[in-house]
């Protein structure tokens, strides 16, 4: 399983919760992209869509 480091501080938006854009419940966290992501769903998403090397 993907594990994201999300300690700094861009990962929490202050100005309040969003809809995570994977699983619709509000989050105040964000992606490196800015996006609304439970850090759950964004290393579930992860795990899902990328390659990994044993699969390769």
């Amino acid at each position: 399983m993907a594990l994201l480091d999300w300690r700094s501080p861009e990962h929490f938006d202050h100005s309040g919760d969003k809809p995570c854009v994977i699983c619709t419940k509000p989050t105040p966290l964000r992606s490196d992209r800015g996006k609304p992501v439970h850090k759950v769903c964004a290393e579930d998403w992860m795990d899902r869509h990328f390659v990994k090397e044993d699969d390769a």
